[in-house]
């Protein structure tokens, strides 16, 4: 597994001293987030391919675009032939998005809003689509989901479209011993001192990077499906069984999660996987490491559940539980455990 950084929230504080800051720390975001873009093509062409290949769906219709960032998902839409568009973000990237949309001769079309879903005003009472790149990591993590449920609830037309509409999580048994020794062992022995009151917390921190799929000792189970057309909110806090089918014989130290999205009101349905089996996306894989090492046989079982809830005080930060059981008949390699991790 490559080294990859730990997940670090982005806050910001109300003092008017730090409001350049903000700008400045939003359009860097923003800049990275579009060299993303360029090299996360497996994302940005499935949101492509979805509209430019249903432009019977999007001619002459209102979409609105759900976090438009720099505007790209505008475009398209204005591309495949949208009456109007109307593009909603809280940060100041909006101001660059004007000036893209400007440049590319979209102005009338496309029509560019700052602020929260839930406050601004709409040109339209209701729209027939909504656009939205809303997913986090872990799908639900720091995502955008509640303010696209906000919107569909408030502005889409009965029977209108939502791209994409399905995302499934899924997860799978990875041997990362090595990499595991070094992010966890690690505070058993630092400088020649103990360290370990830290790795309890070092446990609880999942790990955002990308797995090889030769790592993965199980098959992939699905866990938990959206439907964006009827999920609510209050969905979003569940708890979900899984079975990990074991492979071959070796060590499962983490369980890892990813998901895939569906764009199925599409003539020909397309979807992207965010898993170690696919090409990369930005959102790699999430590493939630165990507490104890598993040494697994071919044919046998890791079952357990996943809990997921929004934190209380952060409703874009979560609260997860993963609990494991290793189904075996050697009584000696029996296994079970459960741990609480933030995100």
């Amino acid at each position: 597994m490559s080294k990859g950084s730990g997940i670090m929230p982005v806050s910001t504080q109300a003092d008017d001293k730090m409001a350049v800051t903000i700008t400045m720390n939003a359009m860097r975001y923003f800049i990275d987030a579009m060299r993303h873009i360029k090299k996360d093509e497996v994302r940005t062409k499935s949101y492509q391919n979805a509209i430019y290949q249903n432009k019977h769906l999007f001619k002459d219709k209102v979409v609105l675009d759900v976090g438009c960032g720099t505007g790209i998902l505008s475009m398209f839409a204005v591309k495949a032939g949208a009456k109007h568009v109307i593009g909603v973000d809280m940060s100041t990237i909006i101001e660059k998005a004007r000036e893209i949309v400007e440049a590319n001769g979209m102005t009338s079309k496309i029509s560019l809003l700052q602020g929260k879903m839930e406050e601004v005003q709409l040109p339209f009472s209701k729209v027939d689509i909504i656009l939205s790149e809303w997913m986090g990591y872990f799908l639900l993590y720091e995502s955008m989901l509640d303010t696209v449920l906000y919107a569909r609830d408030t502005y889409l037309v009965s029977g209108g479209l939502i791209f994409p509409d399905k995302a499934t999580i899924f997860m799978a048994g990875i041997e990362d011993g090595e990499y595991k020794d070094e992010k966890i062992g690690f505070w058993d022995n630092v400088y020649g001192f103990d360290y370990t009151p830290l790795k309890d917390t070092a446990l609880t921190e999942p790990l955002v990077d990308t797995v090889e799929i030769k790592a993965c000792v199980t098959d992939p189970s699905r866990v938990f499906s959206i439907d964006l057309y009827t999920v609510t909110a209050a969905d979003l806090a569940f708890q979900a069984p899984y079975i990990l089918n074991v492979r071959r014989v070796d060590f499962i130290h983490a369980l890892i999660a990813w998901f895939d999205i569906e764009f199925t009101a599409c003539h020909k349905p397309i979807s992207f996987s965010t898993g170690p089996h696919s090409k990369y996306t930005h959102w790699k894989q999430t590493v939630f490491y165990l507490r104890d090492v598993l040494r697994v046989e071919e044919n046998e079982q890791v079952t357990g559940f996943l809990t997921s809830k929004p934190n209380e005080k952060k409703k874009r930060d979560l609260d997860i539980t993963i609990s494991y059981e290793l189904q075996t008949d050697d009584e000696t390699r029996f296994a079970e455990g459960s741990l609480d991790y933030k995100m």
